[in-house]
């Protein structure tokens, strides 16, 4: 099961300098840590963009999703970075594995040297980088990201996995792209001018997502940026988005957008004007929900 949420751009367009972009951007990488989104990625929006570009959000979003212990070796000091001191903590729950032989907490390290010995030293948030033998199908490189799983801190006990890194990964790709990968599952377009989401609908849209033949569980969701939404990004209008029926969910290429429904998961906002961050933990927190 992978979640794959798409924001623009022209996220951070409305903000006025970059502590107040650097927040907004902190709170949309709490929705995808606390709703376990897999991936996080930035599909352009140069049209909407304001002062910010889209590598100023990348950049935020590249270092929201690293570890505390590892944010100073990795990044150092970088002129997008001088607010990030507003950014709320993720506190990423440990992952335990459910085996007796991957019992532990599964954290993300960083290589610091690697031995001609088989064994490379690791940061991953121990009091000292510790060392670490590197499994025979594995091959790691000085500054590699990598997963370890620790069974024990006194005496230290862990060792190197091959396993998908600790909270969400961040990169930057055509909505085309995003839409077209092996795990992109049921592709969701948030949006006011989708089909209005009900307690019978989301009934039946969580059985579409948990019944695909192929990548059951998979699932990509889309937003738009403050007052930009998906139809102004994609140069369409409103009144042609579509699909808007669940029962209309088949993985149709038909549709020009590619998304196989358009959702409105705030189906009587109070306000006129409902923020990224803010639809993505309505929407996430309706999609997250199982039988």
């Amino acid at each position: 099961m992978t979640t794959s949420v798409l924001v623009p751009s022209s996220l951070t367009r409305e903000a006025e300098d970059k502590r107040e972009a650097t927040r907004k951007l902190g709170y949309v990488a709490r929705a995808a840590t606390v709703f376990r989104a897999d991936r996080l990625t930035i599909i352009p929006d140069p049209d909407g963009e304001g002062k910010l570009d889209g590598g100023f959000v990348e950049t935020v979003l590249r270092y929201a999703a690293t570890p505390p212990y590892l944010r100073k070796e990795v990044w150092g000091k970088r002129g997008e970075l001088e607010s990030v001191g507003v950014l709320p903590p993720l506190h990423v729950t440990p992952r335990t594995g459910s085996g007796s032989d991957d019992s532990g907490s599964l954290r993300q390290g960083l290589v610091t040297e690697v031995g001609s010995d088989g064994r490379v030293r690791v940061n991953c948030g121990m009091q000292h980088p510790i060392s670490l033998g590197v499994p025979s199908d594995m091959e790691v490189a000085e500054g590699e990201r990598v997963a370890v799983r620790i069974y024990s801190r006194r005496p230290v006990r862990a060792k190197l996995v091959d396993e998908p890194l600790p909270g969400f990964i961040v990169d930057r790709a055509d909505l085309d792209e995003a839409l077209s990968r092996a795990d992109a599952g049921v592709r969701i377009a948030s949006s006011r001018y989708g089909v209005e989401l009900t307690t019978d609908r989301l009934g039946q849209l969580v059985e579409t997502i948990q019944s695909e033949d192929d990548g059951a569980g998979d699932l990509t969701v889309a937003f738009g940026s403050p007052e930009r939404g998906l139809p102004a990004i994609l140069g369409i209008d409103p009144d042609d988005v579509g699909p808007t029926e669940i029962d209309a969910v088949t993985r149709s290429e038909s549709d020009a957008t590619r998304f196989d429904l358009w959702l409105n998961t705030i189906p009587d906002q109070g306000s006129e004007v409902v923020r990224t961050e803010e639809a993505m933990f309505a929407t996430l927190a309706c999609l997250s929900l199982t039988e």
